[in-house]
Order: C-alpha cells, then structure tokens, then sequence
C-alpha cells in the first residue's frame, strides 16, 4: 500500500518560492530546502524530483499566482488608467517594504538563469507575453472607453508596461530606497497612457 503524503504540496512549493526567491536558484541548497521546507531529502525528492525541477514547479506556481492577482486587479476595473496606476503604485510601495530587496522572483530568475537555461528562457518568455496579454487587454478597455490615449497602439503600451513593471522590480532589488525615483516612475507611465 503506497504511504500518505503528510503535507500539501502547495504549502511546500510557496515555501521553495520563499526560499528560491529570497537567495536565488544557485544560492540554494539542498540542506537550505530541507530545513526551509520540513522536509526529509527522501520526501523531497520523491515529490518533486531534482532541486531544478522543484524550482520549475515554484516558478510556475508563483507565475500563475502573480498572473491571477494582475488579471483580476485589471479586468473588474472601471476605471483601467486608474488601476493601471494604482498596480504601479503597490509595486513602489511593495519595492519600499522589502526589507529583503526581493524584487520579482521572475525577473530575479530572468537575470540569473535564463540566459544558460532554456527551459527558464521559455518560462520566462511565456510569463512576458501573458502579462503584455493581460495589459494589451486592458489598455484596449482602456482606449475603447476613452480613459486611455490612443496616440500609441495598444500592444506597444502594454510591452511598455511589463518593461516598466519588471525595472521597478529591478530597482527595488538594487535598494533604490527613494520614493521620489519611484513616483517619477509612476508619474509618467500615467502620463503617457
């Protein structure tokens, strides 16, 4: 008869994003995942395989969660120039009450591992386009309503967008610790929309 698991495996992969996001995928051993975790080696990786597949599984995850809480914020919004300001404004913030200096566990892993690893890359890429999807969305919304200029096409507003997004994220990792950089930032990504 096949043994119980004795745990959710969402409950340890948000712990691996926690551990993988705060020290990167090379910063992290295996005795870093078992001790963050709670889990013996042999559970581990009878679960999840390798170290660099349990690292696939947690960016899917935190990439799928991020995605929800984006799509959600954008398309029950009425006012989607507002919304769109007001995601580059949690994002300040959230840059500001990191005492970790995170930054985005997508563009950290971006930066560290997608160029030697394609199947990160194609992670990677496939986040970039349905985020730009879930922008170029709104900004049509937007546009159609009038709220949003259409001086610029829509599919370059919103690549203009996840570029903006990702280098806050980015700033926030190199500890610009200045909210007049960050509303400068936000300021014109308003303006330009």
């Amino acid at each position: 008869m096949a043994k119980l698991k004795a745990f959710s495996e969402d409950v340890v992969l948000d712990k691996a994003i926690e551990i993988f996001w705060y020290k990167g995928y090379n910063g992290t051993s295996a005795q870093d995942l078992v001790n963050h975790l709670g889990l013996s080696r042999s559970s581990l990786y009878d679960t999840f395989g390798d170290k660099r597949s349990l690292f696939i599984k947690a960016l899917e995850r935190y990439q799928n969660k991020s995605l929800n809480v984006l799509k959600t914020a954008l398309e029950t919004a009425d006012d989607v120039k507002l919304a769109i300001k007001q995601i580059f404004e949690q994002a300040a913030v959230e840059s500001f009450q990191d005492s970790l200096t995170k930054g985005c566990f997508m563009v950290n892993t971006s930066v560290e591992l997608a160029i030697h690893d394609t199947d990160i890359a194609a992670i990677v890429n496939k986040n970039r386009i349905k985020i730009e999807a879930v922008f170029l969305y709104a900004i049509e919304r937007g546009q159609d309503k009038g709220q949003i200029s259409k001086a610029i096409s829509a599919l370059a507003l919103a690549r203009f967008l996840f570029n903006n997004y990702s280098g806050i994220r980015v700033l926030s990792r190199s500890v610009i610790n200045d909210k007049y950089v960050m509303q400068d930032i936000v300021k014109v990504i308003s303006d330009v929309l």
